[in-house]
């Protein structure tokens, strides 16, 4: 049968002194008399008593946690941003609570009224959708934010993002240079903002070459996974003309691409170029190393926490900021026909060495 735990009156009981004593010993020891100290810390050590951090934090009104909600926990480019974070909490003392929306609007506004419960520091999310009504109402309430991986709309609140248009730019760009004719965009939601981004740099990479960017065939798919990305493929599979080239909103769809393409009997990248988006650690590892656009995880993560700490702790001196770093092309084999050669970088650099912030 499990036992209650040990409480304050327990420990104050055992050393024969007052409540306030006992809360004296935890919270101000120096006030309290050498022999009665240790006579209520010989107590707690007997009964094995553990304070109650989280009662006392709500009781100040805060606690020593910040949250972090992501559009999908499993996709390996929240786990690295993820690590960012943590690392970055845990230098300030902080805990992390990590919240997976699953894209779905009414699954993290109960994430969301979760953590203003738990009275987090701060907030760190990537929103579901591009309306942000649920989150200016926390900020009123006053609950810092930061926007990750989303830009700010405004300078009135804090934001770490990755210029997704120009990494666009670059995969297409990329395509194009290879002399490919017929290329196709895959990528959806489109309700996700980066998704949009990325697809509209797709189409400026075309209008500076000259292209019609109603050329560029548009697959949505309804996440950013490995299956959708199978499903994606077959479609591209039977189209007439079938594309030579795909660009892909994110790594999964590009290895689930991939992977169909491959059980059909077509060849990457002599039959379909393919390149993904973000760079995680599966792209280099794959059956044909995938080309990606590469984001610096890591430090996406680690300068968002960093903002939403300053800005908890410093409250009015805070300057808001808006970060957004420059992704670069990194090319392997899946869209270079000359296979056999190393992989050649735009700018060769660890994640996140290379990625220069600058304001948005």
């Amino acid at each position: 049968m499990n036992r209650p735990p040990v409480s304050i009156r327990d420990v104050a009981s055992m050393a024969g002194v007052s409540v306030g004593t006992v809360s004296n010993v935890l919270n101000r020891p120096d006030i309290v008399a050498d022999v009665t100290r240790r006579r209520v810390l010989d107590a707690i050590r007997d009964l094995g008593f553990v304070r109650n951090e989280s009662a006392r934090h709500l009781r100040a009104g805060h606690s020593r946690t910040i949250g972090l909600v992501v559009l999908d926990v499993a996709n390996p480019f929240f786990t690295d941003v993820a690590r960012g974070v943590e690392d970055s909490a845990n230098d300030a003392g902080l805990a992390v609570i990590l919240c997976n929306s699953d894209d779905d609007p009414a699954k993290e506004s109960r994430y969301l009224d979760l953590l203003e419960e738990q009275r987090v520091q701060g907030i760190l999310i990537t929103p579901v959708t591009t309306t942000t009504h649920r989150l200016e109402h926390l900020r009123e309430r006053g609950t810092p934010i930061v926007l990750l991986d989303r830009r700010a709309t405004d300078d009135t609140q804090c934001s770490v993002a990755v210029n997704d248009v120009l990494g666009g730019e670059l995969a297409v760009r990329h395509l194009l240079a290879q002399g490919h004719k017929h290329l196709a965009f895959v990528g959806g939601p489109f309700t996700i903002r980066q998704v949009q981004e990325r697809q509209q740099g797709a189409l400026q990479a075309m209008r500076a070459a000259g292209r019609d960017p109603g050329e560029l065939h548009i697959v949505e798919t309804s996440a950013l996974n490995v299956a959708a990305g199978r499903d994606a493929a077959a479609r591209l599979a039977g189209a007439m003309p079938r594309p030579t080239a795909v660009f892909c909103a994110n790594d999964l769809l590009a290895l689930g691409v991939l992977q169909e393409m491959t059980r059909r009997g077509v060849r990457i990248p002599h039959d379909v170029a393919i390149v993904g988006y973000d760079d995680i650690d599966f792209a280099a590892a794959a059956a044909v190393p995938l080309t990606s656009v590469r984001q610096p995880r890591h430090l996406l993560g680690r300068t968002a926490a960093e903002l939403l700490i300053e800005e908890a702790t410093e409250d009015s001196s805070h300057q808001h900021r808006q970060v957004v770093f420059d992704p670069e092309l990194v090319v392997r084999d899946s869209s270079d026909r000359t296979i056999g050669r190393r992989p050649r970088h735009r700018r060769p650099s660890p994640e996140g060495a290379a990625a220069t912030p600058h304001p948005a």
